[in-house]
């Protein structure tokens, strides 16, 4: 069975990698700054249901895979800074307190589709203005949600996490296999060679 991963995330890619399955990669084209919901986890599971199923409509014999992550604080969305200055502000809102990750996945083949979201709670130290200078500086905070990666450099902020730890990095990858095992994919057994 095909598998395709509707993302350009590098490190999507590399958890699904991980996994132990073969996959191409896709890019979904759409306007995510289209979609509203009325909570996060609405919003990451509508974005990623419309992701796999722009991709599923020209490849509907395969078997998608999509997801989006938000970071959230105050019930507000922290998307991707626009510049340094922003990434600063974020990293500076962050600083010492708790927020939430949400990440939605969507699988999907011919007609049915299967969308769940997740949660983590994330705390970050107190963070000096220097510290964020320097992070910011190092250009990892820039493509990424909250302007932060938690695989990365980022690690060196957060005092904590409550859930998933893959879900951070942007794909939840036990409620994957959970979800991947419903369309009669077994992880375990790809990755041993079965």
């Amino acid at each position: 069975m095909k598998l395709i991963l509707a993302s350009r995330s590098p490190r999507r890619r590399e958890l699904l990698g991980r996994m132990g399955l073969e996959f191409t990669v896709v890019t979904p084209q759409i306007d995510e700054d289209a979609f509203t919901a009325p909570d996060p986890a609405a919003l990451v599971s509508l974005l990623s249901r419309e992701k796999a199923m722009a991709v599923a409509g020209t490849c509907p014999e395969a078997l998608v895979i999509a997801a989006d992550t938000v970071v959230v604080l105050d019930g507000a969305v922290l998307g991707k800074p626009r510049d340094q200055a922003e990434a600063q502000e974020m990293l500076a809102a962050l600083s010492g307190r708790s927020h939430e990750v949400y990440t939605g996945v969507t699988v999907c083949r011919g007609g049915r589709a299967v969308t769940g979201a997740e949660r983590t709670e994330v705390t970050f130290r107190a963070l000096t203005p220097e510290e964020i200078r320097r992070y910011v500086a190092t250009g990892e905070p820039m493509d990424k949600a909250g302007a932060y990666g938690i695989q990365g450099l980022g690690s060196l902020l957060v005092e904590g996490i409550r859930g998933d730890y893959f879900n951070v990095v942007g794909l939840p990858v036990c409620r994957l296999g959970r979800m991947l095992a419903d369309f009669g994919v077994d992880c375990l057994a790809a990755a041993a060679g079965e």
